[in-house]
């Protein structure tokens, strides 16, 4: 039998996705060999109509070389994990991250530093094409550490006896100030209102696996324990500094990858925080010089922080 928290991330895997979501990740499972699992995950979980959105997909593959058949793009996922490629199939449109499952199982626990992947994977998200047995029990333990790292990490960074919705949004925040992001301090409390319930069965199997022990009275949690405070905050200040720093290479990475990826940069900025970015032919023709443009223009305006 598996342990709680492992039972429930296998349960959120689980749950079926739309057919058109299944088609689009075993489309894009058939592009990359040796693909062993393709993860949706992100605000179109929780849409029933996909049209004009953008989809989120992390591929998870044996090897860079066996995907790519080596060359650049395998050695610039091993160097700067992920790439991120975008794709329309069947009058959708998508974005997918690559990983190997060295890198995955890495990358969504608390060896990690930098938060971009275990913050996403502390979310819901479901296993939308999967190769066999053996490669579904491993996504499933990658995805079980991500939860953990998450609040073990932000445990101590909260005020004490924080409620449920506290902890995840505080530790949501913490997250969004460690990346480049368009998102608002209101998003973490959006992602928890979208499944509550779901946030309160986490809690306490996340925190016993992070090594904390917690209890959970009148919604509110309280960890037992010395927390390490000062030890977090200096955790928090270079992931930060670190994690924009990142963000900024992965973005300029992308323009290497990602087809059209100043487009939809700008409309994803512009749909989160409602300040217009206007995208230049040159910058479509320079893409790498383009960002470099933009970026400060969108750090000063706020639409990017």
């Amino acid at each position: 039998m598996l342990p709680e928290l492992d039972a429930l991330v296998a349960a959120e895997l689980a749950v079926p996705v739309q057919n058109e979501v299944a088609a689009f990740a075993a489309h894009i499972a058939g592009l990359l060999p040796s693909t062993n699992a393709v993860l949706f995950y992100g605000s179109c979980l929780r849409e029933s109509r996909l049209d004009g959105l953008m989809l989120d997909f992390y591929v998870i593959v044996d090897s860079y070389d066996a995907a790519y058949g080596g060359g650049w793009r395998a050695r610039a996922n091993r160097l700067l994990p992920p790439n991120v490629f975008q794709i329309a199939h069947a009058g959708l449109r998508a974005k997918y991250a690559v990983l190997d499952s060295t890198d995955f199982a890495r990358l969504a626990s608390a060896r990690a530093r930098n938060p971009s992947v275990w913050a996403r994977f502390a979310q819901p998200s479901r296993l939308a094409w999967v190769r066999d047995d053996a490669a579904r029990m491993a996504a499933v333990a990658a995805v079980a550490q991500a939860a953990p790292a998450l609040l073990g990490a932000a445990m101590p960074m909260l005020a004490d006896w924080p409620t449920v919705a506290e902890v995840w949004t505080g530790a949501f925040a913490l997250t969004f100030g460690a990346e480049l992001r368009t998102e608002r301090k209101q998003r973490g409390a959006s992602l928890f209102d979208a499944d509550p319930d779901r946030y309160l069965a986490f809690t306490r199997p996340a925190l016993a696996a992070a090594g904390l022990a917690a209890t959970i009275a009148d919604d509110r949690v309280r960890v037992t324990g010395d927390l390490d405070r000062a030890g977090a905050g200096a955790a928090w200040q270079q992931r930060r500094r670190q994690g924009k720093a990142l963000s900024a290479a992965r973005l300029a990475k992308a323009a290497f990858t990602f087809d059209g990826g100043l487009d939809y940069l700008a409309w994803k900025i512009e749909r989160h925080s409602g300040v217009p970015v206007p995208v230049r032919p040159w910058m479509r023709r320079l893409p790498v010089l383009g960002g470099l443009v933009l970026l400060p223009r969108l750090l000063r305006s706020g639409a990017v922080r």
